[in-house]
């Protein structure tokens, strides 16, 4: 069991490497690019972090981490124009 905690598996990286396009500039863009840029700090620092834990061998606490970037990239996914605003942009 220690030999699979100690190993130098490589872990694979989830930051991105293709960016999300920006929402068409309308009212309110300032505001969800503050959101957006909170939200990609987290990812980055629990991704960051989870990378470390595994290091330590901390697999639950990686886990936890992981989990908490896939949660950020969800909501970060969820900050950008819905269908009905894309095809009928509201005034």
């Amino acid at each position: 069991m220690t030999a699979i905690l100690t190993s130098q598996v490589p872990i694979p990286s989830l930051e991105r490497t293709a960016t999300t396009p920006k929402p068409a500039a309308r009212g309110g863009t300032s505001e969800l690019d503050g959101q957006r840029e909170q939200l990609q700090n987290l990812i980055n620092a629990n991704t960051s972090q989870a990378r470390l834990a595994a290091e330590r061998g901390d697999v639950a606490a990686a886990a936890r981490l992981i989990l908490a970037a896939l949660d950020g990239e969800r909501r970060m996914a969820a900050t950008n124009p819905q269908v009905l605003q894309v095809i009928r942009p509201r005034a």
